[in-house]
């Protein structure tokens, strides 16, 4: 997607240990246009497939997977990233080693949001080594759902977790892939 690799280009910023800095504007500060526009092209994507809900995980993946869900007609759900005293009955449970955070997440989803009947299409905001998105294939194979497809914003193409899951048949729609990135430059280069 241009929009979104020129908007990358123009305000990221490449961080040594392979971090790609998009907080102006994707995952603190939000640029609602921008995530509009990239909700546009999920479904312009997944148009083919029978969605029944969105999935993703607290706290980045949120803002684009509300504006694709509203778009779609669905409930969006996240997967939360703490038990918490608001959530009761049974529930759905993986855990998620975080490649930003460097630790180890459980990571919950209640059951009576996710059924065998449901049709998942999953967003996020980033791929990189592919854990949170192992996470939630695991959550929505635990509740015997049907994953129609993935969709990530920017997927660093440079590591394995968008190769893993092509190669193990999800269709993964990624609407900005990087193949190199450099800290002492700042340079970009995106996949064509």
């Amino acid at each position: 997607m241009e929009l979104l690799e020129e908007r990358i280009l123009r305000d990221g910023t490449v961080k040594p240990g392979n971090v790609l800095k998009v907080d102006n504007f994707l995952n603190h500060q939000v640029d609602i246009e921008l995530i509009h526009a990239m909700a546009d092209e999920f479904c312009r994507l997944f148009a083919d497939c029978p969605i029944t809900k969105v999935l993703t995980i607290e706290a980045s993946g949120i803002a684009i997977a509300s504006i694709v869900a509203e778009q779609l007609g669905v409930p969006m759900v996240f997967a939360k990233k703490a038990q918490s005293i608001n959530l009761d009955g049974d529930l759905y449970t993986t855990q998620i080693v975080s490649y930003t955070h460097k630790r180890t997440y459980d990571v919950i989803v209640s059951k009576k949001f996710i059924s065998p009947d449901d049709h998942v299409l999953i967003i996020d905001d980033f791929l990189a080594n592919g854990c949170a998105l192992n996470g939630l294939i695991d959550l929505v194979t635990q509740a015997g759902a049907t994953i129609e497809g993935i969709g990530i914003a920017i997927e660093k193409g440079f590591q394995p977790g968008g190769d893993d899951l092509r190669e193990r048949g999800y269709r993964l729609e990624s609407l900005a892939i990087v193949d190199a990135m450099n800290a002492d430059t700042g340079e970009i280069v995106f996949r064509h």
